[in-house]
């Protein structure tokens, strides 16, 4: 028996980094272009706005067709999907990279959007890993996402010096073909397709979620979070070419301030999970980013202003990023956990295209320092709901696997759960063959819950 949890130990240990390649190659072709694209689009037109459009447009065909894609694999197949998104992200890309115009880019970036792959992603993860292990597995994901970003911001300048934006439009399409090789020749093929309630969005439960106030609190702030970033990085890459450093050497001031940030970032996100503090670390986290947009824009001719104000924009930003999923968990009923992220990773692509069209049309008819106006604006917004919302309970999922039961054995399970210390919540899956436990972070009887669970019930 030991080897066999130990064979799939390995199976789901290879489906999780693997997968977790594909989010990271795919993020690294996207974050790739932020901190330089506006230099370059500035040599095909001398409209901001259309620079903006171009920038935030991979956002509207994401926003459009993200949880479509999701529904789409489970009728069709997770893999055919993934490879059709991850190809038509490829040919968006090779357009962009032999684009002569604008308006192609930006046929180009929708392109790229239109492969929306990540709730496919996440669903086949779901396929292939056990539900006491997924947490771990979605963990590594999001951990590549960071730090493909961070990559990105530091490497993109240098790599723009080298091979330029055309070429840095090929290398995404590259890394995207790649990701379909890792798809096909890596990635294991689950053994059957199962919705689950946990990485999927149930169409049943979009009401609830889009109704709840807490939920749209945190919505909001993933919406302007990203509307932010891209109102940003229309106008940046020129203030620190205006303060003197040019483009090749942008990285220079984007690597010690991602670093520092990531450092600076560790604490905070432990007193929050550990100490109970998620509420005031996500509040101090929002208002120290509305200080840095203000920073910004009374600083745009200072260049150390400029550095010290992006250093407090990263360090609020991945507080800010790491923390938002982890409330999500914690708030939505554990039955609607998939649907809430979906909404929100929705919420998330629409912000970056609003962000880049209005943070385009800001600098082209209001000028430079507009922009951060506006992005202080969605922070205090965002810094009001915030301060308003309720503190989240002190909670983690846990899931446990169960086998088939007809609805009278769940809801009998459900109720002789609920009397074990440190269980906050109960939900019971028949279809799925899934328990699902909101259970206190201080301390749960997790030996048990497992030994009912493996006792037969």
């Amino acid at each position: 028996m030991s080897k066999e949890i130990d064979a799939v130990s390995r199976l789901e240990r290879r489906a999780a980094l693997s997968l977790a390649a594909i989010f990271g190659l795919r993020m690294l072709g996207m974050f790739l272009i932020l901190p330089v694209f506006a230099l370059y689009a500035k040599t095909l037109t001398d409209d901001h706005t259309k620079i903006g459009l171009a920038l935030g447009m991979y956002g509207l065909t994401q926003a459009v067709l993200m949880i479509p894609f999701g529904m789409a694999s489970d009728r069709i197949g997770r893999k055919p999907v993934i490879i059709f998104g991850l190809l038509l992200f490829a040919l968006g890309s090779f357009l962009a990279a032999s684009a002569t115009s604008i308006e192609t880019i930006i046929l180009g970036r929708a392109l790229q959007g239109a492969g929306a792959i990540s709730a496919a992603v996440t669903a086949l993860l779901a396929d292939l890993t056990r539900e006491e292990k997924r947490t771990q597995a979605m963990a590594m994901i999001g951990g590549t996402i960071g730090l493909s970003f961070a990559f990105s911001l530091a490497a993109g300048p240098a790599i723009y010096g080298w091979i330029g934006m055309p070429g840095m439009f090929a290398l995404t399409g590259v890394l995207a073909l790649v990701a379909i090789l890792v798809v096909k020749f890596v990635i294991p093929n689950p053994g059957k397709t199962a919705f689950h309630s946990d990485a999927e969005a149930n169409p049943a439960k979009l009401k609830d979620v889009v109704r709840d106030g807490q939920l749209l609190r945190l919505n909001w702030g993933i919406f302007s979070l990203h509307a932010a970033q891209m109102a940003m990085f229309t106008v940046v890459p020129f203030a620190l070419i205006q303060d003197g450093l040019d483009a090749g050497r942008h990285w220079l001031v984007y690597l010690p301030v991602v670093v520092i940030a990531f450092i600076l970032m560790v604490p905070a996100i432990i007193v929050g999970e550990k100490k109970g503090k998620m509420k005031p670390v996500l509040v101090g986290s929002v208002a120290l980013m509305l200080v840095a947009q203000i920073a910004l824009a009374f600083s745009l001719d200072f260049f150390w202003g400029v550095v010290g104000a992006l250093l407090l924009y990263f360090i609020a930003f991945n507080i800010l990023e790491a923390s938002l999923p982890s409330l999500i968990s914690k708030i939505a009923p554990p039955e609607s956990k998939g649907t809430a992220m979906g909404v929100y990773n929705t919420s998330q692509a629409a912000g970056l295209f609003f962000g880049g069209a209005a943070g385009g049309w800001l600098a082209q008819h209001s000028g430079h320092g507009t922009v951060f106006i506006f992005c202080a604006g969605l922070m205090a917004v965002w810094l009001g709901l915030a301060a308003t919302m309720r503190s989240p309970p002190r909670v983690k999922t846990q899931m446990f696997h169960i086998g088939s039961l007809d609805h009278a054995e769940a809801e009998r399970l459900a109720s002789r759960l609920t009397v074990f210390a440190g269980v906050e919540a109960v939900t019971v899956l028949p279809e799925e063959g899934t328990v699902m436990l909101k259970v206190s972070q201080t301390g749960w009887d997790e030996e048990g819950i497992r030994h009912l669970l493996q006792g037969g019930h």
